[in-house]
């Protein structure tokens, strides 16, 4: 049930709904095995026929903890979220606020240091595979969970682990009311200069990264020509029919690229391509591609990787179906995933497109030679753990903010900094309350979720 705060008396939501479970009760943790291996198999089985030993290495992370099942699960979180009478919707959202471009996996490992194109070295999101139109709150909720879990594998207690989700919100929160009535989210972004602290360290060693370290660690030139090595578990060369058709969809990648951004055709030749292994945990058993392209020159020392990811359809459409028209994505997921990082990001890869291989939908961007990914098991202290969740709320409420009728009025035309701040209503109290409470049970039975996917592996059970 949604309901707003326009319904602000506590006394009188009691009295309404003391027969219906609200979103700020607590849920026990229960055991659905025979649901969790039956919704992991449905998910991963269409990616078993191509990619089978990336499922197996999906699975084998998913084991290592229950944060990283937690990642390599976010179906499992929409199909919950979906299942509002057991996981209730918030009461702070109205029509807008449901209709918010979220990053929808928002968890400690989707968000690192990197470079923007204007050299700005910065703090941001990296992954928009789940991009999607729903409740702002569930990328609030899912990162309150991560960061439970995270804050537990790293040791930090109880009490402190429930502080940790407060102050996120209360960064969170701040920072989208910091945004109404203004366009400061345009320009807004996390640096050197104002950040502290394991974020302040990521940003600075992506910073002092080299194209030249890129390139070395992923090809080598010989007999003049740079190609990609060969390296067990990681880059595996293609043959010759997939290289052509890689080829062939080059221009159709190219053609995605808005043409005041387009470089000439000579710096997207394709020089060399390798398949990526053992990247990522969600992702893991979908086509991952690194191509070699020619860059500014002939010269070999500013050639450029372009990662090339299969895509399929948001996670978050589980629960909210069709809330993002495909009209709107022209029906590819390639291109959903790009409107996705335009709209959450400002200076943006402008190598970032999309293309069709083999019937299959494609996101194409950099892999850029300045990005760090976090590391979260460095967040050993209560104090270093909310050193970073402060600037992750402040991340998350820029992404909501920019995401509205700043990048395209026609797709979303408010301005969600106001309608966010405005639903919220000054209750920043009630809104942490409802997500610790959410987040707690929801950890719980992701804890229970581990635990029964584990008895499966163990057993021999069929995942994918």
């Amino acid at each position: 049930m949604r309901l707003t705060t326009t319904l602000a008396s506590g006394m009188v939501l009691a009295a309404l709904f003391a027969t219906t479970l609200l979103p700020n009760q607590a849920v026990a943790a229960s055991s659905r095995k025979s649901w969790v291996v039956q919704k992991i198999y449905t998910y991963n089985h269409p990616f078993a026929v191509n990619l089978p030993d990336e499922l197996a290495t999906k699975m084998t992370k998913m084991a290592a903890s229950a944060f990283s099942f937690y990642r390599g699960t976010a179906h499992l979180f929409y199909e919950d979220t979906k299942n509002t009478a057991v996981w209730p919707a918030s009461w702070y959202t109205n029509t807008a606020t449901n209709g918010v471009w979220v990053d929808g996996d928002m968890h400690l490992q989707n968000l690192g240091g990197f470079r923007d194109t204007n050299d700005n070295a910065v703090f941001d999101t990296n992954d928009f595979d789940e991009g999607y139109w729903g409740s702002y709150t569930w990328d609030l909720r899912r990162m309150a969970v991560a960061i439970l879990l995270a804050a537990e594998e790293n040791g930090i207690g109880s009490s402190d682990r429930q502080k940790l989700v407060k102050s996120f919100i209360d960064s969170y929160a701040a920072q989208i009311a910091d945004f109404k009535g203004n366009d400061s989210e345009l320009t807004y972004r996390l640096t050197i200069s104002n950040t502290n602290g394991i974020v302040k360290d990521t940003i600075q060693a992506a910073d002092g990264k080299t194209r030249a370290s890129l390139l070395a660690k992923y090809t080598a030139v010989n007999s003049g020509q740079r190609s990609f090595l060969t390296i067990n578990g990681s880059l595996q060369p293609v043959d010759n029919a997939t290289f052509s058709s890689i080829n062939s969809a080059m221009p159709g990648y190219i053609s995605s690229i808005a043409s005041s951004k387009r470089k000439s055709n000579s710096y997207y030749q394709l020089k060399d391509a390798a398949l990526r292994l053992g990247s990522g945990t969600g992702s893991l058993g979908r086509y991952r591609y690194y191509l070699l392209i020619e860059g500014p020159s002939t010269a070999n020392g500013d050639d450029v990787i372009l990662e090339m990811k299969q895509e399929t359809n948001s996670a978050v459409a589980i629960a909210a179906t069709g809330t993002m028209p495909a009209w709107t994505y022209d029906y590819h997921n390639g291109e959903r995933v790009v409107k996705s990082m335009k709209a959450l990001l400002t200076n943006t890869d402008i190598l970032a497109g999309y293309n069709t291989l083999n019937g299959l939908p494609f996101f194409l961007r950099e892999r850029s030679p300045y990005q760090e990914d976090f590391d979260y098991t460095l967040l050993t202290s209560y104090t270093k753990f909310n050193d970073a969740v402060q600037y992750m709320g402040k991340v998350v409420a820029k992404n909501h903010a920019l995401a509205d009728k700043d990048y395209d009025a026609t797709l979303i035309p408010f301005s969600m900094d106001k309608e966010i701040t405005d639903v919220i209503n000054g209750d920043i109290a009630g809104l942490k309350t409802e997500t610790l409470n959410y987040a707690l049970s929801y950890a719980s039975q992701v804890k229970q979720d581990y635990a029964d996917f584990m008895s499966a592996k163990n057993s021999g059970a069929v995942l994918y």
